[in-house]
């Protein structure tokens, strides 16, 4: 292995934790803006205006979660749990909300859906990385 390939992979491997928790951050703060948006009306409201009544289902749930949940990520406590409830809500959203207009999500809509679920995923399986406020790694 010539140095460059080495000295590559030593500085891939230091900042891998810090782009994880980067990773962590950005799809957590998306996420929690779209509860956000449908519990409050902030940044657009639900479906671009209002918000979404209490208790209906499964929109108020699953605005509760997105918040609840991307907070957590955001913040890296609980964050394997949480990420885990979130991709699972966004492969429900998926199946039930979008996958019976079409086969494809760009057909039916639901690349947010297929996206944030395979992200979370990702979150749940790599961890939280650096910067978690569990102060370890989970």
């Amino acid at each position: 292995m010539s140095q460059f390939t080495t000295t590559a992979r030593t500085t891939a491997a230091a900042a891998r934790p810090h782009l994880i928790a980067l990773h962590r951050a950005v799809v957590g703060l998306l996420f929690a803006c779209h509860g956000a948006a449908s519990l409050f009306g902030v940044l657009g409201g639900a479906h671009g205006g209002g918000t979404v009544a209490v208790g209906t289902w499964p929109g108020w749930y699953a605005a509760v979660i997105q918040l609840a949940c991307g907070v957590l990520v955001v913040l890296g406590l609980g964050t394997r749990a949480a990420a885990l409830v979130a991709s699972g809500s966004m492969a429900y959203a998926y199946f039930t909300v979008h996958q019976e207009n079409a086969l494809f999500p760009l057909q039916n809509g639901g690349e947010p859906a297929v996206l944030f679920c395979w992200a979370f995923l990702l979150i749940a399986a790599l961890g939280p990385g650096s910067f978690a406020l569990t102060g370890r790694r989970e």
